[in-house]
């Protein structure tokens, strides 16, 4: 039965999920919003009977148990597999990324070694990819150390020194010696498969212990924080500089909810959350990446206007349809391509855009600051902002059905204003921060005056609303009221009272198009965390914050949504905005370097 105890490897191009038993259960091509050529993941034999399809996995005979973990400080995996006669293998898995010619090397390819360990492993190799989301399969050509998969869009070639007729066949045989895979695009190795995985190897293992060498961790939670970090980083598409909310699609927020939902595209909401926490982990280069990638958006902005989310090379149109092709995953259809939140209105894109920039224009480090360009578009992105704050949208959850003035969305309005008129003292451009200031502060005197409820004493998540929902207790981390002000304190514990389950907390309460939620929303309990440090409940917030490291999967990650009475992951995975989070309060619990010794 497929779980979320799953691993990734990738390299800012593609990535692939892989189980405890080395088996790859999804993989998209040629991007992360391709179709999956490796999808039983949300498939897992239902669908098409025990022969399966859809994976890429290594057999060992008599399997008895396992163990899997990554290299250290790196996206390299190693699995190694035990059988019950003392034999084993170890499984390395990585796709390639390392700096060669001046640039970053990232093919679309997936590196797998296979060595022997102990005893007499038999083994079986069984790659079966398919296309059209799961409903074909390619034709297969062989050469003399290479297996062809020919597709409508492209061509993945399997260059090994392993018996060809074996992996062509599945036919099991003894491992005595090490052998390499290595799948990617139709294009010929130009040295032997063991070398090239090799160098391989070493260059990439080499990386990313570099990359983690330069991030600024906190004293405590190093592991999962370049766990976190490591993650945020393989969910750029380096390419064009977008950032995608998770790797999959449709793995149910509930089981049977039919809140399955593709999640491979770039919300501009969830990007500036990543890129602020990689921010403050001193990753810049993600930003910069970011920062072109919007550029381009708001370039071809007619008039300021952002839509929630985009393709990840800009597409406006990613219309949502269903999948009669995969059964879901658990059998829990429907499998949808596509979002429909591309047509939505959702008001806090404005200024989660300008949040996600104004960092440019303050640090020194970048080789590209923002400078009074950039500021002359983002103020579009205001002038929709002062337009848009109090009027109804869908709102940062997404509502289908209705449309209310949403706090949040109203909430970053006032933030972009705010960013720009501190963007443009910096700029040294005195009538443009009087502006955004004035800006600002009608919009903040709007919020106080329209998002409170007198009756709950509690600011509630629409203008006029009854109802509450946790990002209300993003207001002190925005700046927009001091976490000791008696309304923030208020809400608080009002949102206690109605969102806390146990550990956990639910990211609204009223009934919404499916009903009402019955998982927590992680990165919710995360803003709960960080709202208790803000108001001084340090020990309570530990205690929280420990809870959350427990139920992450077995390699430090998490999905969107979590089962409150069972701790088991739901909801798409990995979710960048449960990562955010993980980073975000180790960030703000962790001891200091000078307290720590």
């Amino acid at each position: 039965m497929s779980s979320l105890n799953l691993a990734i490897v990738g390299n800012c191009n593609i990535a692939a999920l892989i189980d405890s038993q080395a088996r790859v259960s999804w993989m998209c091509l040629p991007r992360f919003d391709g179709d999956p050529v490796f999808c039983s993941l949300l498939d897992d034999g239902i669908a098409v009977g025990a022969d399966g399809k859809g994976y890429y996995d290594v057999e060992l005979f008599g399997f008895a148990w396992s163990e899997q973990s990554y290299r250290r400080n790196s996206a390299v995996l190693v699995t190694t597999l035990c059988d019950e006669s003392g034999g084993a293998i170890e499984v390395t898995d990585f796709a390639p990324r390392f700096k060669q010619f001046g640039r970053v090397f990232r093919p679309m390819t997936l590196v797998r070694q296979i060595r022997p360990v102990a005893g007499k492993p038999r083994i079986r190799i069984r790659l079966r990819p398919t296309y059209a989301h799961g409903a074909q399969r390619p034709e297969r050509t062989r050469g003399s150390n290479h297996i062809r998969y020919v597709m409508p869009d492209h061509t993945l070639r399997l260059t090994t020194d392993a018996p060809v007729s074996y992996i062509m066949d599945e036919v099991p045989f003894v491992l005595e010696s090490p052998i390499a895979l290595v799948l990617g695009p139709d294009e010929s190795l130009t040295q032997p498969p063991d070398h090239a995985a090799n160098e391989f190897l070493d260059q990439t293992d080499r990386y990313w212990r570099e990359w983690c060498r330069y991030l600024s961790l906190p004293f405590e939670w190093q592991d999962a924080v370049m766990r976190a970090a490591i993650t945020l980083k393989l969910s750029s598409f380096e390419e064009s500089g977008a950032i995608i909310a998770a790797h999959t699609t449709s793995i149910p927020e509930a089981p049977g909810s039919d809140r399955n939902w593709d999640y491979r595209y770039c919300w501009l909401r969830d990007s500036y959350f990543v890129v602020h926490a990689l921010n403050r982990l001193g990753v810049t280069r993600t930003m910069e990446g970011y920062l072109g990638y919007i550029t381009n958006l708001v370039a071809g902005a007619e008039g300021g206007y952002l839509q929630p989310v985009y393709g990840i090379t800009q597409e406006s149109k990613i219309v949502e349809r269903t999948v009669d092709s995969l059964a879901g995953y658990r059998g829990m259809a429907p499998v949808r391509v596509g979002n429909q939140a591309h047509s939505q209105v959702q008001n806090d894109g404005y200024g989660s855009v300008i949040l996600a920039c104004t960092q440019a224009f303050f640090d020194q480090r970048l080789a590209r600051r923002g400078d009074v360009s950039l500021f002359e578009r983002l103020e579009s992105l205001g002038d929709q902002a002062v337009r848009r704050w109090d009027q109804p949208d869908a709102g940062l959850w997404e509502l289908r059905t209705r449309a209310r003035v949403h706090t949040y969305s109203s909430l970053m309005c006032w933030a972009g204003c705010d960013r720009l008129a501190k963007i443009a003292r910096q700029l040294r451009l005195p009538e443009r921060e009087t502006y955004w200031r004035s800006n600002a502060d009608t919009i903040h005197a709007g919020i106080l005056k329209q998002a409170w409820n007198a009756k709950l004493k509690s600011f509630v998540e629409s203008f006029g609303g009854e109802h509450l929902d946790a990002s209300l207790l993003q207001m002190a981390d925005m700046g927009f009221l001091p976490a000791s002000d008696p309304r923030f304190l208020s809400t608080l514990s009002k949102i206690e009272e109605r969102l806390r389950r146990g550990p956990y907390l639910f990211r609204y309460e009223a009934p919404d198009d499916f009903g009402t939620p019955e998982t927590s929303f992680n990165v919710c309990t995360f803003w709960y965390i960080d709202a208790l440090v803000a108001v001084g409940r340090r020990d309570e917030a530990r205690e929280l914050f420990e809870n959350m490291l427990r139920v992450r999967n077995p390699h430090g990650l998490l999905s969107e949504d979590l089962d409150p009475a069972t701790g088991e992951l739901w909801g798409n995975f990995p979710q960048t905005y449960s990562m955010v989070g993980l980073i975000n309060s180790a960030m703000r619990l962790s001891k200091s370097w000078e307290e720590a010794f």
